[in-house]
């Protein structure tokens, strides 16, 4: 054979090989379907996008209550991935099959935020809550979302739930709420820190009290595989990732503690 036709056979058989390898890498790329607690939304579309750089997978993200999801879940949703905004929502799903056994972990722990989208409106102590002058103040629905929950808890731990109940717009869901104070609907109301800050921590806009953790149950936020996802590639995969250096360094970026 000829030099020229030997070389000639080498770089195809290379082209054959990558070829080939890239035939293998497309087949192994998947998409999962993710239910995302709405209070983790900036955060997951930060983690979502570089999860499918890095891995070729795709992702295809839904943000809600987690009541909600939950739900939807026991009723068949084709969600392979849950990111709860609690603890107990997923532990739940293991435990009556909706949830693949042992999977379940914490990659958050959330803090809670009194805000109001206008400056100078909520002090750095939440004494505008005992002062009242406010005719709306937005909560999510604690049966749905914890955040809500947690609303009311710190509510009734400062003694003001009574008095303030009359003036509660209750949303459907943390993101929901968020609305409602953004808008004016409300001119305060309890959201998630990550709901307000940019990913470096620093206040987007606004005037905020950070609730001390005293008067709340702590929100430990867990993500779950689902039976629907068991079998799916990308799903494990991008719970995996969700305990990456990036992806826990966009956690804490947003206010977050981690998870222990």
């Amino acid at each position: 054979m000829k030099p020229f036709s030997r070389s000639l056979s080498r770089l195809l058989a290379r082209l054959l090989v990558v070829g080939v390898a890239f035939g293998a890498g497309a087949a192994r790329a998947d998409e999962v379907s993710v239910a995302v607690a709405a209070n983790f939304t900036e955060p997951m579309k930060k983690i979502a996008a570089e999860f499918e750089k890095t891995s070729g997978h795709k992702v295809s993200l839904s943000f809600g209550s987690t009541g909600k999801f939950y739900s939807q879940i026991k009723a068949g949703a084709p969600f392979e991935v849950l990111v709860a905004a609690d603890d107990e929502t997923p532990i739940k799903l293991e435990n009556e099959g909706g949830g693949v056994k042992g999977t379940h972990f914490t990659y958050a722990i959330g803090k809670l935020v009194l805000w109001s989208a206008k400056p100078a409106v909520v002090d750095t102590k939440g004494d505008v809550l005992k002062g009242g002058g406010f005719d709306h103040i937005a909560v999510a629905n604690p049966k749905l979302a914890p955040y809500g929950a947690a609303g009311v808890e710190t509510l009734k731990a400062l003694g003001l739930y009574d008095s303030l109940s009359p003036k509660i717009v209750q949303a459907e869901n943390i993101g929901q709420t968020y609305q409602f104070i953004a808008t004016g609907n409300a001119l305060l109301g309890f959201v998630a820190l990550a709901q307000v800050v940019d990913e470096t921590g620093k206040l987007k806009s606004g005037s905020v009290w950070v609730v001390p953790e005293k008067y709340y149950t702590q929100i430990r936020q867990d993500a779950v595989l689902l039976e629907k996802g068991k079998d799916k590639s990308a799903a494990a995969a991008l719970l995996k990732y969700l305990k990456s250096p990036f992806a826990l360094k966009v956690i804490e970026g947003y206010g977050y503690a981690l998870g222990k």
